[in-house]
């Protein structure tokens, strides 16, 4: 196990991925930020409190759980823990930051893009990872990065947020079969 990212590194990587939003985006009147449940969604709020705090402006924020919309669903016959959705802002005419925690596959991004679809139509939707690692299956990228992480797939990249964790750090190790 080799830690990639501390506490401090973690917290200055989503600052800094604040301040590319906002250099990208100089009216933030249209933009709302859609975190994947969960990590992603812990994520998405510390951009967001970054971006009002540094900015004084509330941008609108949704949580997204994309279970019910995995290709996968039903291939390990086990239930899958289910979280909650919540959108309570209109996507139409809006530019989404879709926030996750891990990049890999593409799969959950490609799950995340049709359910935000379910709500409307927004303007445009961007990607942003706190590490991407690589490996991709599907056209996909990111529009912000905080890290590129070069793995094998026989390897595992954990983000560990204190929300949950109660410490942040981003470790890789090695996959247990």
């Amino acid at each position: 196990m080799r830690q990639i990212m501390d506490a401090k590194t973690v917290s200055q990587t989503l600052k800094r991925l604040s301040y590319e939003i906002l250099e990208k985006h100089d009216d933030t009147d249209d933009i709302a930020i859609i975190g994947i449940q969960r990590r992603g969604a812990v994520i998405a709020k510390r951009i967001r409190d970054y971006i009002a705090k540094t900015e004084g402006v509330e941008i609108p924020m949704g949580e997204l759980d994309i279970t019910l919309y995995r290709d996968d669903l039903a291939a390990d016959g086990k239930l899958p823990k289910v979280y909650e959705t919540k959108i309570d802002f209109d996507v139409d005419g809006k530019t989404i930051i879709l926030v996750d925690d891990v990049l890999y596959t593409g799969r959950t991004v490609r799950c995340a893009l049709s359910e935000i679809m379910d709500f409307g139509r927004p303007q445009r939707i961007e990607l942003c990872v706190l590490v991407d690692r690589g490996h991709r299956e599907l056209p996909i990228r990111a529009d912000f990065v905080g890290k590129n992480i070069p793995t094998s797939k026989e390897e595992i990249v954990e983000v560990l947020l204190k929300e949950h964790d109660d410490r942040d750090e981003v470790i890789v190790h090695k996959r247990k079969d």
